[in-house]
């Protein structure tokens, strides 16, 4: 019985059922494509940067990232961080690393994919494609796996330019066009590898179909802003996998309609994702995979989690028009999706707050009563910035944070009891700065 309570504490949505199954077509492919001789890249998450060229020349991309939740969520990671450990990686290390680490190791072990691997596991690669965005363990990790995977490596690099130094002359036709003859440097690299053309034309519907996927699935997202919000982060994180990684299959289009059409409907009829809505909060950075369960308890309380972490949004698709050039087209959204969201804004006359600038937007545009920060012991990258984006809501728009300490993957540095009580403690900084944000005039 009290399974079905915590079910029911978030209304979820029905369409998201049609996307659920597109991440066991992600990992089927990639063992498919092993089976029948067909090349298997392993990529690092690089925010449509590759993956497009990839998907034009006929291969099978997988992410082991992205596996690393799937690993978290169904309870195999603790065994391939233990195996990851016992190969003298540091436990502070990423933990979709970590994972990744542990998986290899047992899979070379035994000489195939493991028959208890989630999704069917990861196929052997062919070759991996590795990437400068963002994250530390970028270079290193991929280097490291070598030591298991004898295979060819390429390295996408994406400048991340400061706000003074993006508002120079010429810096952004510089970025623009330094990224685009690194991505034809990868094409040139596929081709003798695999020793087939590029297909252009193919690469262009591609990006058409994946500017698609944006468009829809941004558009359901900013259906949110309605109170009560109709749509929870926890189907958020349910859905975005396609749009990350599938994003040139029509069904993917077909499958995001469908989620809007159902969050438009909710809205129409005034229904909310959490049924008594008395919270409406942000999350960032990456969520505790391994205990999404979690948000239940809270929804229990009335939070509804309205919006989510700024790099796991679908671009907005500007600053395309007349580009002809496909790599062209992805250099220019890969720059303004994720360098510029790092970059903030630069207005004159006021301080440059950097990379609270999103979260400041988030909490304004979804009219937030708090964020709730989720500080990873092993990602620097998703944490470091926290505290600033913090102080920056508070002195703003008095907007308050809770921070839950925990992991994207390891469950054991998650404390749901503590953490539940410390929400709870919340709900009163909430109800006191919502009076300061009326007296102020902040409009919620």
């Amino acid at each position: 019985m009290a399974t079905d309570q915590k079910r029911r504490a978030i209304n979820r949505l029905e369409s998201r059922k049609q996307l659920r199954p597109m991440l066991d077509q992600l990992y089927d492919s990639g063992v498919e494509a092993a089976k029948e001789g067909k090349p298997v890249a392993w990529c690092m998450v690089n925010f449509w940067e590759g993956d497009p060229i990839l998907k034009a020349m006929d291969v099978a991309a997988i992410f082991p990232e992205n596996y690393g939740t799937v690993c978290a969520a169904t309870g195999a990671a603790q065994e391939y961080l233990g195996r990851s450990e016992s190969e003298g990686f540091p436990s502070h290390l990423c933990g979709y690393a970590r994972n990744c680490f542990g998986y290899t190791q047992k899979m070379t072990e035994l000489g195939e994919i493991p028959a208890d691997a989630p999704m069917g596991g990861m196929a052997k690669p062919t070759f991996m494609l590795s990437s400068g965005a963002a994250c530390d363990a970028r270079y290193k990790w991929f280097q490291a796996l070598r030591r298991y995977w004898d295979v060819p490596l390429w390295v996408l690099e994406l400048p991340h330019p400061g706000v003074n130094e993006i508002a120079m002359e010429g810096a952004l036709d510089y970025t623009i066009k330094y990224v685009v003859e690194e991505l034809r440097e990868f094409v040139n690299f596929l081709e003798r590898l695999l020793g087939r053309k590029m297909d252009w034309d193919r690469l262009s519907e591609i990006l058409d179909c994946q500017e698609k996927v944006f468009e829809v699935w941004g558009a359901a997202n900013d259906l949110r802003t309605a109170k009560p919000c109709p749509m929870h982060s926890r189907d958020f994180w349910t859905m975005m996998v396609p749009a990350y990684y599938m994003a040139d299959k029509k069904e993917t289009i077909e499958a995001y309609q469908a989620v809007y059409d159902e969050v438009k409907a909710r809205v129409d009829g005034g229904i909310g994702a959490v049924p008594n809505e008395k919270y409406r909060l942000a999350f960032a950075e990456l969520p505790p995979w391994h205990s999404l369960d979690f948000f239940d308890s809270l929804a229990d309380r009335g939070w509804n989690f309205v919006t989510e972490s700024m790099g796991y949004h679908p671009p907005k698709l500007t600053d395309r028009e007349h580009v002809s050039d496909p790599l062209e087209r992805i250099a220019r959204l890969i720059f303004k999706s994720l360098a510029g969201l790092l970059m903030g804004r630069k207005v004159a006359g006021e301080r440059t707050i950097g990379g609270a600038q999103p979260y400041l937007d988030m909490v304004t545009k979804y009219q937030a009563d708090g964020v709730l920060f989720h500080p990873l012991l092993s990602c620097r990258t998703a944490t470091f910035y926290l505290t600033h984006a913090a102080n920056v809501l508070l002195e703003r728009v008095n907007v308050p944070s809770f921070f839950m300490q925990g992991d994207i993957v390891d469950l054991t540095v998650f404390d749901p009891t503590r953490a539940l009580n410390e929400a709870e403690a919340f709900e009163e900084t909430m109800e006191h700065y919502r009076e300061v944000r009326k007296k102020e005039g902040l409009g919620w």
